[in-house]
This record gives structure tokens, C-alpha cells and sequence, in this order.
């Protein structure tokens, strides 16, 4: 066989081989998504109403992870975005995979002009019985909260924990809370909940009839 059609055949080839791709250690950093370093502070005059150890400190900084809260009016399925809240979004996926959330009740619900919220994670009662630990705000000044939100609770800067709230109609606040996704299904769950009417006459207090949590699952994931 001669030199000329050995070189040509080697050449075909390599054209018609398909390409190998090694993924690496690093390939979300060469995409640009390297992970979030998070700041997990325990609060040892807050402890955890439920043992949970903290979250790790790098989350994942891109796509989404859906959510599925069971409650006793349905199910309802949140679309979280760890691009703008990594934090937020891996903490509560961190306790949805502890069950942290697991048979507890959601202690406010309000239905005012001004706030449309029905507020959970808080285990004892409303704003008490968090997971033993707070971390930073993600806000950037331009949140807004319209029905479906789904976004942390706190009790000040830098005070989020486990609780959080489902935006059900409107929320006419400042932007200092966290946003963690929106609500893609289980408008009639949550519409029902609001349905059943508030224990307060001035419609911010604990639900009419109880709203209990089941459990929490995170499920699929994004790129």
C-alpha cells in the first residue's frame, strides 16, 4: 500500500471518529457558574426547633430546582432560582431533604391592600422555631412580589432561617426579602387555603381552618 493512501485513510478517519468530551473537576467553573460561598451563623439563643445540621457553605449558583410542598388542601410546586439566591434556594432544599418541614403548620395568613401572604417554616408559632442558624439577605433593591412569589421570611437583615412566604394574592413591600421562585402549580390548593377565611378580624393572623404541611420534597433540577 503506498504512502499517499495510508496518509489518506488515516485522514477519513479521524473526520468520521466522533468527538470525545472528558468532563473535568471544574466544568461549572469554566462555564461560569462557580459555586456560592454561603455564611450559615448558628444562633445559640435561637436553637433549632427540629435537630438539622447547618447547610454546606458552597451551594449551587445556577438553574432551578423545583419544590413540592404536600399540604392537606393539595399539593402545590414551586420553580426555584438558585441564579439570583443561591443561599435561600439551597437552605431550603437542604431542609426539605431533612424533613425539617415535615408536619408542621403555616401560622399566618393575611389578606389585607397592603399584604397577601400565607407565611410558613416557622415550627413553634408565627416567627418562632426556626433551624438553629440565620444567613445573609439576597436582595438586590429591584424584588417584587407578585401571586405565585415564594420568598424567605425574616425578622431583619441578615435573619433567614426556614421561614418563608407564599405570595397568594399581592404584597405591597420594600424589597428586602429574599425571592425564591414562583408558584408553577397548585393555584386551587392555595386559593382554598385563603378561601377558608382568617382567625382575625383584621385579616393578618393564624388560617380559620389549620394548614398543615406534610412534607417537602425537592425534586427535579435544572441545568
Amino acid at each position: 500500500m503506498s504512502t499517499r493512501l495510508i496518509s489518506t485513510l488515516v485522514a477519513v478517519t479521524a473526520l468520521a471518529a466522533p468527538a470525545v468530551v472528558v468532563p473535568t473537576a471544574n466544568a461549572a467553573a469554566d462555564r461560569g457558574h462557580k459555586p456560592a460561598v454561603c455564611e450559615f451563623r448558628p444562633t445559640p439563643d435561637r436553637p433549632a426547633a427540629r435537630p438539622v445540621r447547618l447547610p454546606k457553605a458552597k451551594q449551587k449558583s445556577h438553574g432551578t430546582v423545583d419544590v413540592r410542598i404536600a399540604t392537606n388542601y393539595g399539593p402545590m410546586t414551586f420553580r426555584l432560582n438558585r441564579d439570583t439566591a443561591p443561599c435561600a434556594v439551597g437552605n431550603l432544599v437542604h431542609l426539605a431533604r431533612n424533613n425539617f418541614y415535615d408536619q408542621t403548620q403555616c401560622f399566618r395568613l393575611t389578606n389585607s391592600e397592603r399584604l397577601g401572604v400565607l407565611q410558613c417554616g416557622d415550627l413553634i408559632k408565627q416567627e418562632v422555631g426556626g433551624p438553629g442558624y440565620e444567613f445573609d439577605d439576597e436582595v438586590d433593591g429591584t424584588e417584587t412580589y407578585p401571586r405565585g412569589t415564594i420568598a424567605m421570611g425574616n425578622q431583619g437583615p441578615g435573619t433567614n432561617g426556614s421561614e418563608f412566604f407564599i405570595v397568594h394574592s399581592h404584597a405591597n413591600i420594600d424589597p428586602d426579602y429574599t425571592v425564591l421562585g414562583r408558584l408553577i402549580s397548585g393555584y386551587d390548593a392555595l386559593d382554598a387555603i385563603v378561601a377558608a377565611g382568617i382567625a382575625d378580624p383584621d385579616l393578618d393572623g393564624p388560617p380559620a381552618q389549620p394548614v398543615w404541611i406534610y412534607d417537602v420534597k425537592a425534586g427535579r433540577q435544572g441545568p
